[in-house]
């Protein structure tokens, strides 16, 4: 059975883009998000995310998974549930692609050590360096520094975390303390990408994949370096209940199979939550436009209540 889904009222449209900060021609083969998703690979910034560690630095085997497989992970997920919702995904795909190009090398302690190197600069902050690489350090073109993306991109970039303040410019979560970082600011001034608000549905789509793909990919490189054993895994939710049926169903499987049975069984079983969550969501809401999703009081998309526990654990776990 197939979960493709007709095109949501609340998909966002290329055609009504809002444009780019540079204006260019249309491209006669390709809408504006299709268009993002080829520049972004094509960026040097993305050739860079196969030599950034995920957990393991990249020369310590094939089998472990670096940015850029992260990355190319959390694209296919993403497209899944952009599918099944009946959303863009075009412009799922290129947030999916870019969301980690401001990750430093050396996974989240790189990020550590960047952050405390910068305090006096307001620390170092990987969605805002996201940013800065896609409208300023890459350097490709004669007639703009950046990649030029469409705003509903940049957007989706920069709220990958959902709002960074209310609408009365307070900052709120994470920037709470420090207040929205500067390269943000900075470039808002320019072109507004309205801070308070949520992202469009695809972007939200994109940044659960992104908790998805962690949380079962890491239990497989983890597993593979033998960081942990397998009955670790048995006290987790959901991936020991996904352990105990494989075990009862194929008693002499090799770990390799039981350890690729149980990945790909957790990835399903996040995605049909997301997917079941996000339409109840989206019911009650019924939005009629991406508009009335981002001024939306939750995220359209995300996990039902036991599985974001379930998500918790598993993390905390890793």
């Amino acid at each position: 059975m197939t979960v493709t889904a007709a095109r949501a009222p609340y998909a966002s449209d290329p055609d009504l883009s809002r444009g780019r900060l540079h204006s260019e021609p249309a491209s006669p083969t390709r809408n504006a998000f299709r268009r993002d998703c080829d520049r972004i690979i094509h960026a040097t910034a993305f050739r860079r995310l196969a030599y950034k560690t995920q957990v393991f630095v990249f020369h310590e085997g094939d089998h472990y998974r670096t940015r850029l497989t992260h990355t190319l992970e959390v694209q296919q997920i993403a497209r899944s549930i952009a599918r099944a919702l009946g959303l863009d995904e075009d412009l799922a795909e290129a947030l999916a692609l870019a969301h980690d190009l401001g990750h430093p090398p050396f996974g989240h302690a790189g990020e550590r050590a960047l952050d405390q190197c910068l305090t006096t600069f307001g620390g170092f902050d990987h969605n805002a360096q996201t940013l800065r690489v896609v409208t300023g350090l890459e350097r490709r073109y004669a007639e703009f520094d950046g990649l030029n993306l469409a705003w509903e991109t940049l957007e989706g970039l920069v709220k990958h975390n959902g709002p960074l303040t209310e609408r009365s410019g307070q900052t709120i979560g994470r920037y709470r303390v420090r207040g929205v970082p500067q390269p943000i600011a900075d470039y808002n001034r320019q072109q507004d990408l309205q801070l308070w608000s949520f992202a469009s549905a695809e972007a939200q789509a994109a940044a659960i994949a992104d908790d998805i793909a962690y949380d079962a990919h890491d239990i497989d490189d983890g597993l593979r370096a033998e960081l942990f054993g397998i009955e670790d895994i048995a006290v987790l939710p959901i991936a020991g209940e996904i352990l105990t049926d494989l075990r009862a169903r194929y008693p002499r499987l090799e770990l390799t199979r039981l350890t690729h049975e149980l990945v790909r069984r957790l990835i399903a079983r996040l995605i049909e939550d997301v997917i079941a969550e996000s339409r109840r969501r989206l019911a009650a809401l019924a939005p009629r436009s991406v508009e009335e999703v981002r001024n939306g009081t939750q995220p359209a998309v995300g996990f039902s209540a036991a599985m974001a526990k379930t998500d918790a654990a598993i993390k905390s776990f890793l």
